[in-house]
């Protein structure tokens, strides 16, 4: 089975390589791509007057594993305890010192044998919504609306060199900074606005990271779903 598949980049990609990249990425070292061009123009166009490039590559998935954070089987505790495994959360308190190990400890799946993830990714809204509930700000139940605030989507990471060999590129596309940089920033401030509207909401029955730890909550709880 193939699927096409995007890169954004300041730069055109024909070759990734494997074992190159920042290691403190959402899932740790790989290539971030997603299956939507406008996206991945947003993500091309990191800076306002420097366009960037859209790669396109065919992925032919036959033979590869994937990890799915979005399936049934994962929760979204799942998904933040592999950012907070990768990413660096500013943990000030103790109650988001204990959070962050209470997630490593507790819902860290293995990613360590596939050769895809997939799941949401963490831009600069997406993150700022997971420090908060960390750091017991919001409860479960507001972080998981807010994940779908913005609409800032999902992404396919390539893991493993067999994933990396799977793809074939096949075309670019020019972002444009005055049109895409404007696009990513309107998208990031929707997000960040609906956000504050919801946290003035006080959820006071909701299950807060601190309620997490204290009653001791894994993964098979219904609360969690």
């Amino acid at each position: 089975m193939k699927k096409i598949i995007w890169h954004g980049s300041p730069e055109i990609i024909e070759k990734p390589v494997f074992g190159l990249g920042k290691e403190n990425n959402d899932y740790g070292l790989g290539f971030y791509c997603t299956e939507t061009l406008e996206l991945a123009k947003e993500w091309a166009c990191q800076k306002p007057a420097k366009d960037g490039y859209a790669n396109c590559y065919e992925l032919n998935i036959d033979g590869l594993t994937t990890l799915d954070l979005s399936g049934d089987e994962y929760t979204i505790l799942n998904w933040l305890a592999v950012l907070a495994n990768n990413r660096n959360f500013r943990v000030s308190t103790a109650v988001s010192k204990q959070g962050r190990n209470y997630l490593l400890n507790n819902f860290l799946p293995d990613i360590s044998n596939y050769d895809i993830i997939t799941g949401y990714r963490a831009d600069d809204s997406y993150f700022s919504f997971a420090r908060a509930f960390v750091n017991n700000q919001i409860s479960i139940e507001q972080l998981s609306e807010a994940m779908k605030l913005g609409k800032l989507g999902e992404q396919i990471v390539l893991k493993s060199e067999k994933a990396f060999n799977a793809i074939k590129f096949q075309k670019y596309e020019i972002a444009d900074s005055a049109e895409y940089y404007i696009k990513r920033k309107k998208r990031n401030e929707e997000a960040n606005k609906q956000f504050r509207l919801q946290q003035e909401v006080d959820d006071i029955n909701g299950l807060f990271m601190r309620d997490i730890i204290r009653e001791r909550i894994d993964n098979n709880d219904s609360r969690l779903r």
